[in-house]
């Protein structure tokens, strides 16, 4: 994967300006300006900043999009609460969360 290429096609994707970009990711514009006039490949951490700035992570930057969904911060705790769970707590949370999905069970009005 091309990474400069990629950083102009999430910039491309938002209708950013290489000015709104700098601002998004509180860069500095000599800095988003070396990166696509000339062709300057930034080191990880310009790179994490970045994909901060995009609302991804570094692994969704390597990813095909279709392969990714964005998370809200929201999701994203729930994620975190999920991971601590024992398998056995995991899926009793999954029945749980089945069970407020069934279609069986009667709705409030």
């Amino acid at each position: 994967m091309d990474v400069i290429e990629r950083i102009k096609e999430l910039t491309k994707k938002r209708g950013w300006s290489q000015y709104r970009l700098a601002h998004e990711a509180d860069l500095s514009m000599s800095t988003i300006s070396n990166i696509f006039s000339r062709g300057t490949t930034p080191n990880v951490a310009t790179l994490e900043i970045l994909c901060n700035a995009f609302g991804i992570t570094l692994a969704q930057f390597f990813t095909c999009e279709e392969e990714y969904f964005s998370v809200n911060s929201q999701q994203r705790r729930m994620l975190e609460y999920f991971g601590r769970l024992s398998g056995v707590q995991q899926e009793k949370l999954l029945d749980f969360l089945d069970s407020l999905n069934d279609d069986s069970n009667p709705t409030d009005g």
